[in-house]
């Protein structure tokens, strides 16, 4: 069993590799803004049910906690995260329970309020 999970996340990551950056390192995210941990950190809880610990010095996020934004954004360390994304999709496809749900890290270069409340 071992390692068929093995043999799953190897292939997951070479078909990402030979696919390209299918994900990109850019991302649009639309969610609810609350503030983080420290001053200039803060978390984007998706719609989709992803969430996105975020930060930026171009844009002053501070003003939207607890508004629905859509945040623009550079993903940290795209390949890794697209590669741990592949492997839980991959565990997911072959039958394991696995959390679906993303996690990442972004730094935010624009962000425009849908709406001032989160719903």
């Amino acid at each position: 069993m071992g390692k068929a999970i093995l043999l799953c996340f190897v292939l997951a990551a070479s078909l990402s590799a030979m696919a390209g950056d299918s994900k990109g390192k850019v991302r649009d995210v639309t969610g609810c803004l609350a503030k983080g941990d420290s001053d200039k950190e803060f978390t984007l809880k998706a719609s989709d049910g992803s969430t996105w610990e975020v930060q930026s010095d171009k844009v002053t996020l501070a003003e939207h906690v607890g508004h629905t934004v859509t945040a623009t954004g550079v993903v940290s360390h795209a390949k890794m995260h697209n590669m741990k994304e592949d492997a839980k999709e991959a565990a997911k496809d072959s039958g394991m329970k696995k959390d679906d749900t993303e996690h990442g890290h972004m730094t935010i270069t624009d962000v425009k309020m849908v709406s001032d409340s989160c719903k």
